[in-house]
């Protein structure tokens, strides 16, 4: 089992930064891929980026490139998304995910077994 804890979520206006944060437990962090995914209210959830076991391999959703950056920490088992000039669209709450091995598509969520709690970003306008 592994345990995903999200931090740092909050009420910011457009164009300013948040970092997000994941502590995992449970695991050898540094045998998980990670990944954020998102939910806004009344929408589907969306995948955001992943980053693969030792932090060199990342990938990001369209809709962040060039805005967020995903990394990881293994020694300190966390996980960051550093979010920069933020969108009111990008309001949402916001899920790390883990697995030992993607099998599946990195957007899907059925790709990854593990899940946190969330953490609510809402970007004001």
């Amino acid at each position: 089992q592994v345990q995903l804890v999200e931090s740092g979520g909050g009420l910011v206006q457009a164009g300013d930064s948040l970092r997000l944060s994941c502590a995992a437990s449970g695991r050898p962090f540094s045998n998980l891929y990670m990944a954020w995914f998102r939910q806004a209210p009344g929408k589907e959830s969306e995948y955001v980026a992943v980053i693969n076991w030792n932090g060199d391999t990342t990938s990001y959703a369209d809709s962040v490139e060039g805005r967020f950056s995903i990394s990881r920490e293994n020694a300190g088992n966390t996980m960051y998304l550093q979010m920069n000039s933020l969108k009111p669209e990008d309001t949402a709450v916001y899920y790390c995910a883990a697995d030992p091995r993607i099998s599946g598509p990195i957007v899907a969520r059925s790709s990854y077994a593990y899940w946190g709690q969330g953490t609510q970003v809402t970007v004001s306008s």
